[in-house]
């Protein structure tokens, strides 16, 4: 499992064009073609450093000029093949104007992610979504209840639309994870480790309950994949022997409930 905390933290970008009309003036690959011939002096040369073409550099120079009151980019009479291109005063000048308004850009875009309530939430959603493990089954939720008791504990997990997942872990986890309530964590259960069945009701030890309906069934040749959806638009999977589904008559479109032991789900944090 990688490391979630191992990923850069979250923040809002965005570059800023200008345009004239509905025609793309200044701004992306175009202001680093001339960040490059201010600094080169030759297009042949800024366009490899920014990997564009000869043809696409000089198409880009051009469009700009043309929508320029007055031309940003011009080319020395004489200069050696490839080179003698620069950029003009009112062009020096434009790119001047767009890196200062791209640095106050930037400032703005920061605040903004400062005054949106939750953000930090929405970081912390979409490490675990780039978090790779091999149980098929994930569900985020906020921890509801923790206890402890001579050696292991217990934890109980809201995972939204009235669904709840509880696991049993040792004390030492529950210490080293700092599981409290009103911490968001997740819920790793692999596939093989899901009962089902029909009835919802069905007596069993397995604390776990989650109902939902059929809506995908993959036989394969031993065993099927059978996918459940949950409120919530959430999904679980499960892997059962083709026997046992055939046994319990399931199809897609049905109701199933999904019965897991709370030994079987492992709990992750950000």
């Amino acid at each position: 499992m990688s490391n979630p905390e191992s990923l850069a933290p979250l923040r809002i970008d965005g570059q800023l064009w200008f345009n004239r009309g509905e025609k793309g003036y200044l701004g992306g690959k175009r202001i680093e073609l001339l960040e490059q011939i201010e600094a080169t002096g030759s297009i042949s040369r800024a366009a490899k450093v920014i990997n564009l073409s000869y043809k696409a550099a000089w198409d880009a120079v051009d469009a700009m000029n043309n929508l320029s009151e007055r031309p940003l980019v011009t080319r020395a009479v004489g200069g050696a093949k490839g080179g003698g291109t620069q950029l003009t005063d009112f062009g020096r000048e434009m790119l001047h104007v767009w890196q200062r308004m791209q640095h106050e850009y930037e400032r703005f875009l920061a605040q903004v992610a400062q005054g949106i309530e939750g953000f930090e939430d929405i970081d912390k959603l979409l490490r675990a979504i780039a978090m790779k493990t091999s149980a098929r089954n994930q569900f985020r939720g906020r921890i509801t209840h923790v206890e402890k008791g001579a050696v292991n504990g217990s934890l109980s997990l809201d995972i939204g639309e009235g669904q709840t997942i509880t696991a049993t872990l040792t004390n030492d986890s529950i210490d080293e994870l700092q599981l409290t309530p009103g911490k968001t964590a997740m819920a790793l259960i692999k596939a093989s480790f899901v009962l089902l069945s029909p009835d919802p009701n069905v007596k069993i030890s397995a604390r776990n309950r989650l109902n939902g309906t059929i809506s995908d069934l993959t036989p394969g040749a031993v065993s099927c994949e059978v996918k459940l959806l949950l409120p919530g638009s959430r999904t679980l999977g499960a892997i059962i022997t083709n026997e046992s589904a055939e046994e319990l008559g399931l199809a897609v479109g049905q109701p199933c409930t999904a019965l897991i032991k709370a030994s079987h789900v492992i709990i992750a944090v950000d």
